[in-house]
């Protein structure tokens, strides 16, 4: 073999394993994380070490991806950024919950018990953990489906969401940028109702394993392709849409991990052969610093501004 068969050949693997990882990526990243997650915990390990072992097993190889095979160059994060959505995905994402969780379950746990009220019949805790965690996907899908239309349609609530829509890239780190205050309503719906009806620590992990990964792809710059999985899972070729930056195209695709009810309900969104445009607000200079998105919310219209914000970067 010549130096140029040579070449062409190695070429010709590199092309295939790319189009094998952009097919096969996601479903490797997620089905393997749930098998990372159930093996830890069958073996004894505590269900929290075993959930966060597989989404940081699956954030290491989704970071991968987008350095490997990026869905566009110019969605590589800058350093501001990246210290804004790491000061985002600490505090909104990982203590705020735990915070939530010991106030409130322990709030509403003492008033079901001093009423000799129980809610544990409304949940089947015989079947197996995952059909119970595949039961919570739906049902909790169901009510952030009408959550975030809600946070898009009425204006009050859609200049805390806006935060979210404020990053002009995509990359897996900024799936965590949301405002405290939207975060513990979203809480109050996806989380706090199957706490409360005593969904076991194992159903609660393995419903947080998918959740994460599929919310780190969903946000990311991976170059995938899901198929007929874009019918079922609220991925990230369907969720660059929802970040356009023309209302008529970001209204669409409000799944938080699954996409049946954006199908059921007409908000499906996902044009053939074409891309997404710019993403972000109207205003492109609304603030992107941790600390100033704190306020953002407090000043109307903020986000449709075209000059700049009279708020602090």
């Amino acid at each position: 073999m010549t130096a140029g068969e040579s070449d062409l050949a190695a070429h010709g693997r590199s092309v295939g394993l790319a189009w094998v990882a952009v097919r096969a990526s996601y479903p490797f990243v997620i089905l393997g994380g749930i098998a990372i997650y159930a093996v830890l915990a069958l073996s004894g390990v505590p269900v929290a070490v075993a959930s966060y072992a597989a989404v940081l097993v699956g954030a290491g190889l989704v970071t991968l991806h987008e350095v490997a095979l990026p869905y566009r160059a110019e969605w590589r994060p800058e350093g501001g950024d990246l210290r804004a959505d790491v000061a985002f995905m600490v505090s909104v994402q990982v203590v705020l919950p735990l915070l939530l969780s010991l106030a409130a379950v322990t709030a509403f746990a003492g008033w079901l018990h001093e009423g000799d009220l129980t809610l544990g019949g409304l949940w089947p805790h015989s079947w197996p953990v995952w059909l119970q965690a595949a039961l919570m996907l739906v049902v909790a899908d169901f009510f952030r489906y009408w959550l975030h239309r809600a946070f898009h349609r009425l204006p009050f609530m859609w200049r805390w969401h806006a935060v979210h829509h404020s990053p002009h890239r995509l990359y897996w780190l900024n799936v965590g940028r949301f405002h405290p205050a939207e975060k513990a309503v979203q809480y109050c719906v996806d989380a706090l109702p199957f706490v409360l009806v005593g969904v076991g620590t194992e159903v609660l992990a393995a419903y947080f394993v998918f959740y994460a990964l599929n919310g780190f792809y969903q946000h990311s710059n991976c170059d995938v392709r899901l198929g007929w999985l874009n019918y079922l899972i609220s991925g990230p070729e369907l969720h660059r849409w929802h970040h356009s930056e023309l209302p008529a195209e970001s209204d669409h695709n409000y799944g938080n991990n699954l996409i049946i009810w954006d199908l059921l309900f007409g908000t499906r969104f996902l044009p053939a052969d074409s891309a997404v445009g710019r993403l972000g607000l109207l205003n492109r200079d609304y603030p992107k610093g941790f600390v100033a998105q704190m306020r953002t919310p407090l000043i109307r219209s903020l986000d449709k501004q075209t000059t700049p914000a009279a708020i602090s970067k």
